[in-house]
């Protein structure tokens, strides 16, 4: 499932990566959601919205997809996705400052 704000965040990345986020999306949130990996790992603290997981994927590894794990059910909500340029984090076009 998708908040709503990451309509907006898809529509500040070129639309040639949607398919391949949309995939890797799906991937990760079938297979042990709440299991750390290489590119998925919780985070030290929740973000201002909520998400308590990080998603590194693409070229580069350049977009972040940030989600929140419920462990009893394994659902997985994903609240951003954003892209990485150097030590910034855009999130729909505009840069996050935490």
């Amino acid at each position: 499932m998708y908040a709503d704000e990451v309509k907006g965040d898809l529509r500040a990345i070129e639309a040639k990566y949607h398919s391949g986020i949309r995939s890797t999306i799906e991937d990760q949130r079938l297979h042990e959601p709440d299991v750390e990996t290489r590119n998925r790992k919780p985070l030290k603290r929740p973000t201002a919205f909520g998400a308590d997981w990080e998603l590194r994927l693409g070229p580069d590894n350049r977009f972040r997809v940030f989600c929140q794990v419920i462990a009893d059910t394994h659902t997985v909500r994903v609240l951003a996705i954003g892209v990485k340029e150097r030590s910034r984090l855009y999130f729909g076009g505009e840069e996050f400052e935490d």
